[in-house]
């Protein structure tokens, strides 16, 4: 008796692993400042870091110059905001893990928002990233 109940036990376990495996990913975001930067998808943030760097370097950086920037679990809708400073710098920001296009763009509305930021001469999404890491157009 006790050998069927383990057995369920163990098939139940290895589906449920099985489901996991299809379940959400994550989003992983490397950049070399001023130079390149690199998007993927994964499961672990290892994974998906892995790719995002390798990416980096593929569009012309050292792979020394990849930075880790940012990792959100599940991915949710993504937004790359280019932010410059009055003074001359500028940076990318990503936003990430948003349930909905309209709420990474909303998001992306208040870290732009001039009242809370006095300082930056520009700020706009750039780039817009699906729930599946596919880059979508920022204007409808």
């Amino acid at each position: 008796m006790l050998r069927p109940a383990l057995a369920g036990l163990c098939a139940l376990v290895l589906s449920a692993a099985a489901a996991a495996q299809d379940g959400p990913t994550g989003i992983a975001f490397a950049e070399a400042p001023e130079q390149a930067s690199g998007v993927c998808t994964g499961d672990t943030p290892d994974v998906a870091m892995a790719c995002a760097r390798r990416r980096c370097a593929e569009a012309g950086a050292r792979p020394a110059d990849c930075l880790r920037v940012a990792w959100c679990y599940p991915a949710g809708w993504s937004a790359d905001v280019f932010v410059q400073h009055r003074e001359g710098p500028h940076w990318h920001e990503y936003l990430c893990g948003w349930s909905s296009r309209a709420a990474a763009l909303a998001a992306a509305e208040v870290t732009c928002d001039a009242a809370l930021r006095p300082d930056l001469i520009e700020c706009a999404v750039v780039r817009l990233f699906d729930e599946g890491g596919n880059e979508i157009a920022v204007d409808p």
